[in-house]
């Protein structure tokens, strides 16, 4: 969701670089086939995760939340020769969609795709990484911050996406909140107190958290 003028908005885009022509295809092809297109990062979140990338200079990438793969080649793009993005799914009904894509790509070598419950599968996963792209299950975001601090060195981001949930985190009534709010509003408490981290909340499309591990 965006929270300023739809003019407004398409003056951002059209003054942000446009990126590689892989997604612009990817774009298409999830508007006209998939259910609940606006779940992509699209144009000015992909270049903002593109950008933070460059700054950041990762060299491990952990993505929770696939969805069609445009994240998944937005992180990849800045990443060195031996650099990696594990980016895991539970939906395996978008696998060859996500695949196409990632084969079409130049970052073939540098996306480990995996299908499975993130859960399940970040325990198993004996990497360090240098950020952590959090857009799944809204549930569990506090449980993956948890799972996924230890795997980081000092200096290391976390970004979360959706922490502003359409508006909704502002509803003062917390018993008439939906679960997914209440565990947004709850993960943005979290983090926002936990003295391990620092963080900002950008207002990026449904909110991006950033944080820093200290």
């Amino acid at each position: 969701m965006d929270f300023i003028d739809k003019e407004l908005q398409k003056y951002i885009d059209d003054h942000t670089t446009i990126g590689p022509n892989v997604l612009a295809e990817l774009d298409r092809e999830t508007y006209a086939t998939v259910m609940v297109p606006r779940m992509l990062s699209g144009h000015l979140q992909g270049r903002v995760l593109t950008m933070l990338c460059h700054m950041i200079k990762p060299k491990n990438v952990l993505e929770i939340g696939t969805y069609t793969g445009y994240s998944a080649l937005c992180l990849a793009e800045t990443l060195p020769a031996d650099g990696k993005v594990v980016t895991i799914d539970v939906n395996e009904e978008l696998e060859d969609i996500v695949r196409k894509y990632i084969d079409k790509s130049d970052y073939t070598d540098k996306i480990d795709y995996r299908i499975g419950d993130a859960i399940d599968v970040i325990p198993t996963l004996d990497i360090s990484f240098d950020l952590v792209f959090i857009d799944a299950d809204k549930g569990n975001y506090s449980s993956y911050f948890e799972m996924v601090l230890d795997k980081m060195p000092k200096g290391a981001f976390i970004i979360a996406d959706n922490v502003l949930w359409s508006g909704k985190v502002l509803d003062k009534n917390r018993k008439k909140l939906d679960r997914d709010t209440e565990a947004i509003v709850t993960f943005n408490k979290k983090v926002h107190e936990d003295v391990r981290v620092e963080n900002v909340l950008f207002p990026i499309r449904d909110g991006l958290m950033v944080l820093r591990k200290i």
